[in-house]
């Protein structure tokens, strides 16, 4: 069986009960549960923003009405009363009846076609509405009625009480008149987009040119529910709608926003579809003259810099969860009773083979020696480490990171004494004026030193594979994916498959070369020169010995005032937009540090893990829009 955490989530969507298994409710939480709009989502458009891989259509397809039928009528699972919980939370369910008509309409087949046809703007809108809303309808009766739960005359289409005029043209209040009426509505439709020579504006069908409106019409629908009558709130969801042509994207957002449609319709977005102004604040801008975010549509951002710890500590919890589920269909470890992906990943710290830890002491010694600095200030410092390592939270503060700790502090020392004052001291050295300090940022600095240095794993445990993969749960399956084909192979050979730390870093670099080098969007070739350019300043700027930014770099500053000069650099903007949109860079607006606000650029997971740089953030390079914009140029 192939490793299902390499295959992508959305594989699984026609199997309910294999999707099911392994979906995570987390992101319907998170976005939908705890949004503070969460009772106007399913009366007013909401645009949902996020990179490829972050969750959009395993929500979107969580929510349709046939996965949510299967979860409620079956809550034998802890899984299944789990998703339940996410489904009550969110409003899709109340007390185990379903409250809300899901349906999900992908949006990358044949619909930015109609755009190419020979007619004025409007009518090539209209014709992709109608579509829209035809597939909508027949969606609505296939999920209603789905395994034979009901029949087609159990289901009652309830329209506005102002739109009788409108509802003869949508077949009227019998469901199968409206049912012949939305396959009459697609076929003419689709025959129109499909013919090598499409008909002339007068020859269209009246089925194609007729009036169809059935979102302005519809408010409701009402089902049989265990012998009992159930409303629920019709909801659309368009996935994956910047695969439009962009006018033709901003047709039909202007025209889902009108205040005559009673019923949810959510659209569903990569950051590409943005402009690179949009991409690069730290909340959503409006991007139609005349329609305004919360007014006129809600706009959900699946990564917010501004809620960056939460979301850290949130994507945490889900990708574990996830990844236990995922575990349970890899047969080789299943056999073998392996149910927490965890514990399968070591996290055991490290340790510096014996030869390499008597050679990180000479170096040591000769640094200590090259710096002029005397034998009782080492004592003092390796006392003032050594007294940390006692009480800190992490327990990988062995004898090598305290040596490696006492480097960096030996560095400061000597930085230090420069602004003091000669005269005649002891074997101790002089005092400075700042005292040295053993911290969490000196430990970092230690275990980055070691790893560049002396080749000791840095980048290992659940936590680091979690912060590698950005919130991005697709990413987070392919890194896990590289671990657990290792796993496979050591239980194939009748060994523990549990990885050391040491086998999660060179697999994690192996899998993170790979997908810098599957990257394939617009500018990739300057793309990937502008990621070298930061991650090789970001990695220089780590390894001093004296360590100035603690954990180390992973990201360059820009001051916020210069950003929007650099947005109007036509080539560099367009060069950013697409890196951040990808999940190359991560933008972070409004920064403030050393009395400044900055416009962060960090570096993607796989990034780092390739190039041996820190996971935690606020580690940044200072510079300025011209800096940046030179960079890019001469790559």
């Amino acid at each position: 069986m192939a490793n299902p955490f390499l295959r992508r989530a959305t594989e699984y969507i026609r199997d309910a009960s294999a999707f099911l298994s392994i979906v995570s409710p987390e992101p319907l939480i998170t976005f939908v549960g705890n949004n503070p709009d969460k009772a106007r989502l399913f009366e007013m458009p909401v645009r949902v923003v996020g990179s490829p891989g972050s969750g959009k259509t395993m929500m979107a397809s969580l929510v349709e009405f046939r996965m949510v039928e299967a979860i409620v009528r079956d809550q034998s699972s802890e899984n299944s009363r789990t998703l339940a919980a996410a489904l009550s939370k969110s409003g899709f369910i109340d007390r185990l009846i379903p409250q809300v008509a899901a349906v999900r309409l992908p949006m990358e087949s044949e619909y930015r076609d109609f755009w190419e046809l020979p007619y004025d703007e409007t009518v090539k809108n209209k014709l992709l509405l109608s579509l829209i809303q035809a597939r909508a309808i027949l969606a609505l009766f296939r999920n209603l009625t789905a395994n034979g739960r009901r029949e087609l005359s159990g289901v009652r289409l309830i329209a506005r009480d102002d739109a009788t005029s409108q509802l003869e043209q949508i077949g009227g209040s019998d469901a199968m008149a409206m049912l012949d009426r939305a396959r009459a509505v697609e076929r003419a439709i689709y025959d129109i987009g499909a013919r090598l020579v499409p008909p002339r504006i007068e020859d269209l069908s009246a089925d194609a040119s007729s009036p169809y409106q059935p979102f302005e019409v519809l408010r409701e629908i009402e089902i049989d529910w265990n012998g009992k009558e159930a409303r629920l709130k019709p909801l659309v969801i368009l996935d994956d709608v910047h695969s439009l042509h962009p006018d033709q994207l901003n047709g039909l957002f202007r025209a889902l926003t009108r205040r005559e449609i009673r019923i949810g319709r959510w659209m569903m977005m990569r950051m590409d579809a943005l402009s690179p102004g949009a991409v690069f604040q730290s909340k959503l801008v409006d991007e139609h003259p005349g329609v305004k975010p919360d007014r006129d549509f809600i706009a959900i951002a699946m990564q917010s810099p501004t809620q960056r710890r939460v979301e850290r500590n949130q994507f945490r919890k889900m990708a574990a969860g996830m990844a236990d589920r995922y575990l349970r269909h890899v047969e080789t470890l299943e056999a073998r009773n392996f149910s927490r992906f965890s514990d399968l990943l070591s996290s055991e710290p490290p340790a510096l083979p014996a030869g390499k830890f008597e050679e990180l002491k000479r170096k040591a010694s000769r640094e200590q020696n090259s710096l002029g600095i005397p034998q009782g200030r080492r004592l003092k410092i390796d006392d003032i480490v050594l007294r940390y390592s006692k009480g800190a939270q992490s327990s990988d503060v062995g004898e090598d990171v305290q040596l490696g700790m006492s480097r960096v502090l030996l560095n400061r020392y000597a930085v230090r004494l420069r602004s003091v004052t000669p005269s005649l001291f002891g074997d101790d050295g002089p005092e400075t004026k700042k005292p040295l300090k053993a911290d969490a940022d000196i430990a970092g600095a230690a275990r980055l030193y070691l790893h560049a240095e002396f080749q000791r794993p840095f980048h290992y445990g659940l936590d680091a594979l979690c912060d590698a993969s950005n919130e991005n749960a697709e990413l987070f399956l392919q890194l896990a994916g590289a671990l657990v084909d290792r796993m496979e192979t050591k239980a194939i050979r009748n060994q523990d498959p549990a990885l050391t730390p040491a086998q999660q870093q060179a697999a994690l670099k192996e899998k993170a070369d790979a997908i810098i080098g599957g990257w394939n969007f617009p500018f990739i070739k300057k793309t990937r020169g502008l990621i070298a350019n930061i991650a090789s300043a970001c990695l220089e700027k780590s390894l001093q010995p004296n360590a100035p930014l603690g954990y180390g770099a992973n990201a360059i500053g820009i001051p916020d005032e210069e950003v929007e000069r650099l947005l109007n650099d036509g080539e560099a903007a367009l060069v950013l937009k697409f890196a951040v949109a990808y999940g190359a860079l991560v933008a972070v607006r409004s920064y403030g540090q050393g009395g400044k606000s900055w416009c962060l650029l960090e570096l993607a997971g796989p990034v780092c893990l390739s190039y041996g740089l820190t996971l935690n953030r606020g580690g940044f390079l200072e510079w300025d829009a011209e800096t940046l914009s030179r960079v890019i140029d001469e790559v």
